[in-house]
């Protein structure tokens, strides 16, 4: 029997940007644990629409877009 996974809180819908001045992506779902123990989450680039994972512990890292 699989063990159940805890899904950690994601700041979904959140506007957040690469670094301080970097291109400003909206936060979306979990997608899977790694096995390191973080998450990757899909992001949407706001200027290009394009979807992508990016990792948990760097969201939590990047600012808040203005």
């Amino acid at each position: 029997m699989a063990a159940a996974v805890t899904v950690p809180f994601v700041p979904t819908n959140a506007i957040k940007s690469f670094g301080p001045v970097g291109p400003k992506y909206e936060v979306g779902r979990p997608l899977r644990q790694l096995a390191d123990g973080d998450w990757l989450v899909e992001i949407l680039l706001v200027e290009t629409g394009e979807k992508a994972e990016y990792r948990l512990s760097h969201i939590f890292e990047d600012p808040q877009a203005l």
